[in-house]
């Protein structure tokens, strides 16, 4: 199924694609219209940039101007979370609510749930160029945590969890064409292998993991009148 064009009206509420009995949920549209709406380069959806075309999408994106009100601020940094880590709503609304009851500050705890997904675990380790890609090697079943094969985008990595790839999935060419030449710099709370093809989890990922401008607590605030 396509994705709707992703305009400069209505770019923001574009609708992730839902599919029931998996946990995920993935934009199918124009990918750089959404980085173009957004305004910054978002890794986890797409290796492209922006940077060629960097007015907003639409007939006249490039004569918009103008203050955002507190809402589309809200907004906008809300659906940053959504298209770069390809979760839906339902699930983006699970995670606030286990990060307002966690001690921790509550955009902090957000990020380290976000983080710690496994999908975004294979992509940030090097193994995929974004992390649709990985959700895929992880869908395919191409992973092994602690020695068993894990196939759930959103399991929830730990610290000391190593993960490696399945003997017979070690010789796949995207995983060694983004192993030699990865999207990001590997981030310094795991430890990466790129030869054996193991990442291990060292500590927990904390808000300066992400790896792209996000105003968490715009987030927070925007929830918090919701929820």
């Amino acid at each position: 199924m396509r994705g709707r064009i992703c305009s400069s009206r209505n770019c923001l509420n574009e609708p992730l694609q839902v599919f029931k009995g998996r946990d995920m949920a993935r934009y199918t549209g124009p990918r750089v219209k959404v980085l173009r709406s957004l305004g910054l380069d978002l890794p986890g959806l797409t290796s492209k940039s922006m940077q060629r075309r960097p007015s907003k999408p639409g007939q006249h994106g490039a004569k918009r101007k103008g203050r955002k009100s507190d809402y589309g601020n809200q907004l906008s940094e809300k659906q940053k979370i959504r298209f770069n880590y390809g979760i839906g709503e339902r699930q983006l609304r699970r995670y606030m609510k286990e990060a307002r009851r966690s001690k921790q500050a509550t955009g902090d705890k957000l990020a380290e749930l976000l983080e710690r997904r496994l999908d975004n675990v294979v992509f940030r380790a090097g193994y995929a160029k974004t992390i649709p890609q990985a959700r895929q090697l992880v869908n395919h079943a191409h992973f092994i945590i602690n020695g068993k094969k894990v196939d759930i985008p959103s399991y929830r990595v730990n610290v000391g969890d190593k993960i490696t790839l399945r003997t017979a999935s070690e010789n796949l060419g995207v995983v060694i064409e983004s192993l030699e030449s990865p999207s990001l710099t590997r981030p310094d709370w795991m430890d990466v292998d790129a030869g054996k093809k193991l990442a291990n989890i060292k500590s927990m990922p904390t808000r300066d993991s992400i790896p792209f401008e996000l105003d968490l607590q715009a987030v927070v605030e925007f929830y918090s009148k919701r929820m």
